[in-house]
């Protein structure tokens, strides 16, 4: 049994914070209809794979749905969306909240048809202040959060490859859902489940901000370094780069005796984690230059066999390719129409001994499913056909 059998999702959201927190209600057993708009929405197409031109993007976070087209804002698209509400137990959109309200999607609204369903909405700025009614993605948190500014150089801010912020989005309202969900069963009681990109960027970002708020240090960015322990950088070796970080005295140490530094343990320079980042430097500098001399394996033994936290900076291709990735199964290879090889799609983020996730469905075609979950809901193949005539689906 999985935990959310009985559970169902309709599922508006949109790229990635909303999509990838209904697929992992999806992959916890709940069964997820995406509704997107009739001629595909655009986030089905970033970074496409496939010969019909479906993203990576999308093929990720959008496993284990069922999907269907509809226009919700005809006359008969709000008929079909009503029957759909109806029949839900949670809805999924990342829509600031006038546009829930455009589309009968606001909690109000939706309770209304049913009076326990819950809504997990998603904003980019979250539902107070100034600019709940802006639009936004991801680097957006990134570049609001001082996390930014405090990435890459001094004088050239740098946001992160990938949309870390999203993810955190989507792993939060998770939580929120499933907390709502626990709080009905209790209680038969359904709520609005508020999340955004900026609160999750504001998170991450917290411990940083609550130095600058208490001590003022006005940090600026060092590139890899970390400014409050060290070494944490990435260093260069004879055939690639590596990532040794050490926080603590006793790592610090051990990092020490490796070097041949032992005088550094009673350097004043050098007494706590704090000191150290700030002096972090001359640590990093003797760090490069032991790397040098060494090749990316080497490196790695012998910081391992030091007991000292390090990995290779591994393209993505080697990342396909590592062993220990390989071995712990973090992907399942999911077929596709139009790509010849197997999708390597990341499982949940998290393991359930008893009541196991799994990926059981590739992501769903343009309206895959949209005359059988129509024909669910009691329409006739005359009536579907009309809906089709009319644009609506």
């Amino acid at each position: 049994m999985a935990v959310l059998d009985g559970i169902r999702v309709l599922d508006f959201g949109r790229y990635i914070a909303g999509p990838f927190c209904a697929a992992l209600l999806a992959d916890l057993g709940a069964d997820v209809i995406r509704l997107e708009k009739v001629g595909g929405g655009e986030d089905r197409f970033l970074a496409p794979i496939s010969s019909s031109g479906e993203g990576a993007f999308y093929v990720q976070v959008n496993r284990n749905k069922r999907g269907m087209t509809l226009n919700p804002r005809s006359t008969d698209g709000k008929e079909v969306l009503r029957k759909l509400v109806a029949t839900a137990d949670v809805v999924v959109a990342n829509l600031p909240e006038a546009g829930l309200v455009a589309l009968s999607l606001d909690y109000e609204s939706l309770k209304t048809i049913k009076a326990d369903i819950i809504l997990t909405s998603i904003s980019a700025f979250g539902p107070d202040g100034p600019s709940s009614h802006k639009l936004g993605f991801d680097a957006i948190g990134q570049a609001m959060s001082g996390i930014m500014y405090l990435s890459g150089s001094p004088g050239q801010p740098t946001k992160a490859y990938s949309p870390y912020v999203d993810f955190t989005t989507a792993l939060a309202a998770t939580v929120g859902t499933m907390a709502a969900l626990s709080v009905r069963g209790q209680t038969g009681q359904g709520q609005e489940v508020k999340g955004s990109l900026l609160a999750s960027a504001l998170t991450i970002a917290n411990s940083m901000l609550i130095e600058q708020a208490i001590v003022r240090p006005n940090r600026v960015a060092s590139l890899n370094r970390s400014q409050t322990q060290a070494p944490s950088d990435a260093f260069q070796t004879s055939d690639g780069w590596v990532l040794v970080q050490c926080i603590g005295q006793p790592l610090f140490e051990r990092w020490a005796n490796l070097m041949g530094e032992k005088k550094w343990l009673t350097d004043p320079r050098f007494t706590n984690d704090q000191l150290r980042g700030e002096n972090g430097t001359v640590i990093s500098d003797r760090m490069a230059t032991w790397c040098r001399d060494h090749t990316t394996v080497e490196a790695l033994q012998a910081l391992e066999v030091a007991r000292i936290p390090s990995a290779e900076v591994m393209s993505p291709q080697q990342a396909l390719d590592d062993a220990h990735i390989q071995a712990s199964h973090f992907f399942t290879g999911v077929g596709f129409p139009g790509i010849d090889a197997t999708v390597p799609v990341a499982e949940a983020p998290f393991k359930l001994t008893e009541t196991p996730t799994e990926i059981f469905r590739r992501a769903p075609l343009l309206g895959e499913h949209t005359e059988s979950i129509l024909t669910d809901l009691g329409y006739s193949k005359a009536g579907i056909a009309a809906l089709r005539d009319h644009g609506v689906i």
